[in-house]
Order: structure tokens, then C-alpha cells, then sequence
């Protein structure tokens, strides 16, 4: 079995550089481009399990490397950018991120955070799990929702998200559990970060069945709730 592929888009050299020796010493085959351009076309070659994308490149910036990739697929993407205002991480999760560093970051946080989304990002097991709901489906397996006719391939974070308040149906659940649940306990981001996530589901699942949804409930955080 080959190692994970990851691919690191930074023009940065010393940064590449330094990533590339954590990496590689846990394990990871590693692809360094320093283009945005070169970044999407090394994405299409290589098939990366996971991202590290920087915001500023030349050729074509971060945000518009991480909106064709997620127009192709729904791997992993972890976005590296100098700025760290809420704007900016919104705007990231807006357009499919799963995780958020601001520059200066530690190496070492930034592995732990690699290993954990790779390991909820690989479902172990041959038999499918899957939840039903009327007019929803839920696949674990392919990261897949399916609602009436219409099928959505999830990426990995907003995938976890449902699964887990659909698991749980009809409980309560803070935000900052839901952090401490979905991104883990190295997670180091804020609560609007499940704001986003829910708003992004609940775009996708615009007509939501009536007897299913997921509702906010107010100074406390989200349910999905299900008539019984």
C-alpha cells in the first residue's frame, strides 16, 4: 500500500522546504508546486489525498485553486494564508475548505491536524452505513447524500457535520462541541466555523423534507430534528 500523496502549493520556498522534512519524516510522499496554476495542474495529475493550499500565488491565487478543485472533487484541503481576520476564514470555508492556518504557524500542529482529517476522511469497513430519513439519504461510505433525485458528493468536513447531528437526531448539541466532535481537540478556530459549515448544508438542502431539518436553536447551537 503507498503512502498518502499531499500536495503543498506555497511560493514560499522555505516553508515547502520545511513542510516537506515533517512530512516526509511521518511517512507522506510529498508534491511541492509554488504556482497557483502549477498547483491545479500537479491536483489533476497526481489525485493528492490531501491539500495544502497557500492564498497568495502568482499565477492563479488560493481561492481560485481551491474553487476548481472543489468543483472536481471533495478532497481534503487545508488553506495556509499570511491573514487571520474572520473575513478571511469565512471566506474560505465558504468556498469548500476543511481547515484554516494562519501564518506564522507550528509544523508539528499543522501534522496533527493532516493525521486527523486523514483518518475521518478514510472510512475503514467494507459493508456501506448509510442513515434514511424520509426523502434523505445519508452515505458514510461515499460522503454522498442523496435527497429525492437530487445526489450531493459532500466534502469530508460537511459530511461529518450531518452525520453526526443526523446520528444523534433530535439532541442539542454546542458549538463548541460540534468543534470538539467534527475538527477535534487540537482544533484551534471559533465557533463561526460550524456557522459556516451549517449555512453551506443548508444551501445545498434547500428543500428540506418536513419531516427532517436542521434547526438552530437559539443561544445554544443546532439539532437535527425529526419528527417522530
Amino acid at each position: 500500500m503507498t503512502n498518502p500523496l499531499i500536495l503543498i502549493a506555497d511560493d514560499d520556498v522555505h516553508i515547502c522546504q520545511l513542510l516537506s522534512l515533517y512530512l516526509r519524516k511521518e511517512g507522506y510522499e510529498i508534491r511541492v508546486t509554488y504556482r497557483g496554476d502549477d498547483a491545479l495542474d500537479a491536483f489533476r495529475e497526481a489525485h493528492p489525498a490531501l491539500v495544502i493550499l497557500d492564498v497568495m500565488m502568482p499565477g492563479l491565487d488560493g481561492w481560485e485553486v481551491l474553487h476548481q478543485i472543489r468543483a472536481e472533487s471533495q478532497t481534503p484541503v487545508i488553506m495556509l494564508t499570511a491573514k487571520s481576520e474572520t473575513q478571511d476564514k469565512v471566506h474560505g470555508f465558504e468556498l469548500g475548505a476543511d481547515d484554516y492556518l494562519a501564518k506564522p504557524f507550528d509544523p508539528q500542529e499543522l501534522v496533527a491536524r493532516i493525521k486527523a482529517m486523514l483518518r475521518r476522511s478514510t472510512w475503514q469497513g467494507n459493508v456501506a452505513e448509510t442513515l434514511e430519513f424520509p426523502d434523505l439519504i445519508l452515505d458514510h461510505v461515499a460522503y454522498r447524500v442523496v435527497q429525492r433525485d437530487k445526489v450531493w458528493e459532500l466534502p469530508p468536513k460537511e459530511m461529518e457535520l450531518l452525520w453526526f447531528l443526523a446520528s444523534h437526531k433530535n439532541q442539542v448539541f454546542t458549538r463548541d462541541q460540534l468543534l470538539q466532535k467534527i475538527w477535534g481537540f487540537e482544533y484551534y478556530g471559533d465557533t463561526r466555523t460550524v456557522d459556516v459549515h451549517v449555512k453551506r448544508l443548508r444551501e445545498k438542502l434547500l428543500t428540506q423534507g418536513e419531516a427532517w431539518q436542521i434547526k438552530t436553536v437559539w443561544g445554544v447551537g443546532y439539532k437535527f430534528e425529526v419528527e417522530e
